[in-house]
């Protein structure tokens, strides 16, 4: 059985979805990957079982009896136990306007029921390398180098010289490549919750580091934020 944790702590994760028939397949496929996997039924159980176990990932079902979702994720986020924890919703509801909600929620990502069992596991799985990349003081992407310790941006052998606010904001966004940061997301972790900056303040500094890259690398998410991709 192959499982890329099997060299490190088995991350432990939660799923909670109200078909029985989605969490026992999403519930084998992870732990054939190798992690450590909880489930619950509905939202008051979720809670009660992330208090308990204190997973990694918490995987949630938007349309839940009782507590839905989004209402978990606000419980779990207001926690200081949870304000790192990973948190993707799964819902049969595609509109932007439950999507934008829920990412402002604080999820980390949002998935589209029907979903193959394979790809939700890949997803989960990337999610675990992107916040072990955050961890590290250089991010590699392809050929860009970005060196938080030494504040260095290097491209195909090139160094480029960014403000200090534009070197944070691009490493903020490399950080997780495919991932909408958004906007509230970007001012509060790039220039603090006590500095009183406006939104158009990252739309400058976001055009001027495109134009110091000379990349298209950073995708506007119109209405939500800004992506990484390389």
């Amino acid at each position: 059985m192959r499982s890329e944790n099997s060299m490190s702590i088995v991350k432990k994760i939660l799923i909670a979805d109200d078909e029985p028939d989605i969490l026992e397949i999403i519930q084998f496929n992870l732990e054939t990957e190798g992690y450590d996997v909880h489930t619950a039924k509905n939202g008051d159980e979720a809670i009660e079982q992330a208090q308990k176990h204190h997973p990694d990932l918490i995987i949630l079902d938007i349309m839940m009896p009782g507590k839905n979702g989004i209402d978990v994720c606000n419980i779990l986020r207001m926690q200081p136990a949870f304000k790192e924890t990973l948190i993707v919703f799964l819902s049969a509801l595609s509109d932007e306007g439950t999507e934008i909600r829920g990412l402002e929620m604080g999820a980390d990502d949002y998935l589209t029921k029907p979903i193959s069992p394979k790809i939700l596991t890949s997803k989960v799985n990337a999610l675990f390398r992107r916040v072990t990349k955050e961890d590290t003081e250089t991010i590699q992407i392809g050929p860009m180098t970005i060196d938080r310790e030494k504040y260095l941006v290097r491209y195909e052998e090139n160094d480029i010289t960014l403000a200090r606010k534009e070197f944070e904001l691009l490493a903020l966004l490399a950080s997780r490549p495919g991932k909408v940061f958004l906007r509230n997301e970007i001012l509060n972790q790039v220039w603090g919750t006590e500095v009183i900056v406006g939104d158009r303040t990252i739309d400058v500094h976001i055009r001027k580091i495109r134009q110091k890259l000379n990349l298209d690398c950073i995708t506007t998410v119109k209405g939500v934020g800004y992506k990484f991709e390389l």
